[in-house]
């Protein structure tokens, strides 16, 4: 039978109804707001953003994910941001999570990214397999599997990782050495490892890419972090983004049940080639780190940042208000293209689209670094001490660059070759 796009099926999919009432075990509500504009969405966690920037110090020093962070998060419902809201979520488009997260970047960039493995599944389960081309029976089979998982996010404040990367190739659809062989009568055995496992002893699920021996595309399963075989390894402490604690996982013979294939066979590869622009996801994390660098700044020119020494004014200083202005101009100009591309992000991009997609990306990260050396300037060597915020986000924008799938040698590497060749 042929594919029927989901707007056709409503008639057959299974949906949830959102609970009433709170959870036994943490007191959060059972379902998130679905009435919020994007707004207020940002607002929410703007009231929210101080918290995170006073925890950030700790979370810094220590290497430890900020698991206060996620339970204000959740309280406030916003583990639930993109999921539907049929199944009790909050609803949120790509282009509302991209504010959101960044506002959440702007206080804590540890907190941003983690974020972003989480919601990254809602969204390949949620909007963008609304998007894609499958048969009744693979649409059914998805609305079902996928109607447990929102409602274990909405109900239960389940907490999703997204470790792909295995440091063999930057490619989304290659260098996947994990195997999944099936089992007789449903489900598959999970071998592999995954680098850089952001959430690493938080999560409660280890969404990866898999492969089944003699398949031609990846499966998208989802490894509980309690089943026999799963294992964490190596030590973390890196040079910025250490709450992202993302460890060494290991996958040793484990159990995946065939319900916790997030995707159906096949359509993983669908999703990543014909709307490749949920791969900019950890962009706005970078964007809202790149904002609070700012703040940092205003706020010392200014005289009134806390803990900073007395004397610190300098906005009256015509170098320092042009250093200001380069930095604005800077943050304008990336937020600018990065609104602009996820904004108009459609299926099945043309190069044009995927040459802003690549600049967007590499523009975002390499500007939250650019725009962090040049606060350092304006503001002054003092501005550098450890116990000031300007030291802890200037590591943490040095990192944006390296990451996959488009790190900025990715996103050269493909815009340097496009419109050179025919093919």
């Amino acid at each position: 039978m042929g594919w029927i796009p989901y707007a056709e099926q409503m008639s057959i999919a299974t949906t949830i109804a959102p609970h009433e009432g709170a959870s036994a075990a943490t007191g959060a509500p059972s379902s998130a707001p679905s009435n919020l504009t994007r707004d207020q969405m940002v607002a929410a966690i703007a009231e929210l953003g101080p918290r995170f920037a006073e925890r950030a110090f700790a979370v810094d020093r220590d290497a430890v994910f900020p698991f206060e962070n996620f339970a204000d998060l959740r309280d406030a419902g916003f583990l639930a941001l993109c999921v539907p809201t049929e199944y009790g979520g909050m609803g949120a488009t790509y282009s509302d999570y991209v504010r959101v997260s960044e506002e959440i970047g702007r206080h804590c960039g540890a907190t941003a990214l983690t974020f972003n493995m989480h919601n990254a599944t809602m969204l390949w389960a949620g909007q963008v397999s609304d998007l894609l081309e499958m048969t009744v029976e693979q649409r059914e089979i998805h609305e079902r599997r996928r109607a447990r998982m929102f409602r274990d996010v909405v109900e239960k404040h389940i907490i999703h990782s997204q470790p792909f990367s295995e440091g063999l190739n930057p490619n989304a659809l290659a260098g996947v050495a994990t195997a999944a062989v099936p089992v007789e009568g449903g489900g598959y055995r999970v071998t592999g490892r995954k680098i850089f496992a952001s959430l690493s002893g938080a999560a409660n699920r280890y969404n990866v890419t898999c492969q089944v021996p003699g398949e031609d595309f990846l499966r998208f399963l989802s490894v509980h972090t309690d089943a026999e075989g799963v294992e964490i390894l190596d030590d973390w402490d890196p040079l910025g983004m250490r709450g992202t604690v993302s460890r060494t996982l290991l996958l040793k013979d484990v159990y995946v049940d065939a319900e916790d294939e997030l995707l159906p066979g096949g359509l993983y590869d669908q999703a990543a080639k014909r709307f490749p622009f949920l791969f900019m996801s950890l962009a706005p994390s970078y964007l809202g780190l790149t904002k609070g660098i700012l703040d940092f700044t205003r706020l010392y020119l200014r005289g009134e940042l806390p803990g900073a020494a007395k004397g610190t004014a300098r906005r009256d200083n015509p170098v320092k208000q042009i250093g200001w202005a380069e930095m604005q101009i800077k943050f304008e100009q990336s937020r600018a293209l990065l609104y602009s591309t996820v904004d108009s992000a459609v299926l099945d991009p043309d190069e044009s689209m995927m040459i802003s997609a690549w600049a967007a990306v590499y523009t975002t990260m390499e500007t939250a670094n650019d725009v962090a050396r040049l606060a350092v300037r304006v503001c002054g060597g003092q501005s550098m001490l450890k116990h000031l915020a300007l030291e802890r986000m200037y590591r943490d924008s040095r990192l944006g660059s390296t990451m996959l799938p488009w790190s900025a040698e990715v996103a050269l590497e493909r815009i340097g070759k496009a419109r050179l060749y025919d093919n």
